[in-house]
């Protein structure tokens, strides 16, 4: 390999595949390079025969669960916001051509022991059982207030400075009961944790905006849209896009080793013996595990059911947020179900996951609040991952670490450190301030 790369990309998980068709959009000469022999990495989609051989050592899955085919089951599963960064990023590379995405059916919150719609307009709190009826007034003023918001126009900022106002102080002004801080910050914000009341509030409005303006977008039941056969469709469509700029792919690469010079920078990959020379190199954790610390572990729970997360609406597709407070835990757990009307898993059967921040050492315990949530499984897998991040930000070695995959069951934390890894890399702030509305995002139903 005598010939130079601008960047070696090692790892084909979902931030490593979109980073290597941004710089490979960008003109940038990319490599990009795998261990393993599959796209994905820890991002990936199994079929049902590799779930079991995963968690349960043989590929022997039993026949009442229907064609292993059938399946597509993720390992990082999150949705997508219908007006976030990931969309954006899709429209901004035309990656959409490669896809086809369907609405999310619903949005829902635990409170107190039920699960309920999360309210997130004004029309909508008058109608929600979770607040009395004094409680849904202030709560319809509120959203009225963020309705109206215009981070640009002061005369809708009610006089105070949101840059310095804290959240737990805006909403002071509105009289707010603890239940419905709990389900605005975690279910609509989605703050993983209570740390944002007392941060300023302009992040806290524009994530309330976002969810509001994507829950508007296709007129769904939910903020929220999915690939059709999973996110393992995700990475593949932004390794397609590489390719089409000149980006070059090699999987089944075994101990891809990075070279260094006397200054201690990155200046290629070794690979069998050959070397690859480049200019940065772009990773993720595992690839380069001396330069990370752990921070923690996710907790995870894969069932497969035959019926809806009971108390959706029969949604064949649902978010349930469960805020930190109604489990007495210090950050929230995530419900997360598809099924065959997004083509994951065979007809009359459901995907749920159950995801957390783990706080103990014991998953099965620990998930059961949101595992009993979901009525009878046909099937339950528990999993714990630890989660990395890098030491450094990649100038003094000019290797570029991705963070692991957070509990949250959406994909704005994933798409942040995507942007953040691209501006260090290239020096430049990607544009997405993209017309959404203009803008076809193909294939979404």
């Amino acid at each position: 390999m005598d010939e130079e790369y601008d960047v070696i990309v090692l790892g084909t998980g979902l931030k490593e595949c979109i980073l290597s068709g941004l710089l490979s959009v960008d003109g940038l000469k990319v490599l990009h390079m795998d261990k393993n022999e599959y796209y994905g990495g820890e991002s990936c989609s199994l079929h049902l025969n590799q779930l079991w051989k995963r968690f349960r050592g043989s590929d022997d899955a039993p026949d009442n669960l229907g064609s292993s085919r059938d399946y597509n089951v993720d390992m990082i599963p999150k949705f997508m916001m219908a007006n976030g960064a990931l969309v954006r990023v899709l429209i901004h590379t035309d990656v959409t051509k490669y896809l086809h995405f369907k609405a999310v059916d619903g949005s829902y919150v635990y409170n107190k022991g039920k699960i309920y719609k999360v309210p997130a307009t004004d029309v909508e709190a008058l109608k929600s059982p979770l607040m009395g009826i004094l409680e849904k007034r202030r709560a319809r003023k509120f959203f009225l207030f963020v309705q109206d918001f215009n981070e640009s126009d002061p005369k809708t900022h009610a006089g105070m400075d949101l840059g310095t106002v804290t959240a737990r102080e805006l909403i002071g002004k509105y009289g707010l009961e603890a239940d419905t801080i709990d389900f605005i910050g975690h279910a609509l914000a989605l703050h993983s944790s209570d740390s944002y009341l007392d941060q300023p509030a302009m992040e806290f409005i524009r994530r309330i905006k976002l969810y509001v303006e994507s829950l508007a977008r296709f007129q769904a039941g939910s903020p929220y849209i999915y690939p059709l056969y999973g996110l393992g469709e995700l990475p593949q469509a932004f390794a397609r896009l590489s390719a089409v700029y000149g980006g070059t792919y090699m999987l089944n690469k075994p101990e891809c080793k990075v070279e260094y010079d006397g200054d201690g920078k990155a200046v290629g990959v070794t690979s069998e013996g050959e070397t690859a020379k480049c200019k940065k190199v772009v990773c993720d954790p595992s690839y380069l595990s001396e330069k990370v610390k752990m921070v923690g572990k996710v907790a995870r729970a894969i069932c497969i059911m035959s019926h809806p997360i009971p108390d959706t609406d029969d949604s064949h597709s649902a978010q349930v947020i469960l805020p930190q407070k109604q489990l007495g835990r210090n950050s929230d757990m995530y419900l997360f179900c598809c099924s065959y009307s997004h083509n994951v898993a065979p007809n009359g059967k459901y995907i749920a996951f159950v995801s957390a921040e783990a706080e103990t050492d014991n998953p099965e315990t620990e998930l059961k609040p949101g595992v009993d949530l979901l009525g009878p499984v046909d099937e339950v897998f528990y999993e714990t991952y630890d989660r990395y991040v890098p030491n450094s930000n990649g100038e003094d070695d000019n290797c570029f670490i991705s963070m692991s995959y957070d509990a949250t069951t959406h994909f704005e934390s994933t798409v942040m450190d995507v942007l953040d890894m691209y501006t260090r890399i290239t020096g430049k702030v990607l544009d997405l301030s993209v017309d959404l509305n203009a803008a076809s995002a193909d294939g979404a139903e």
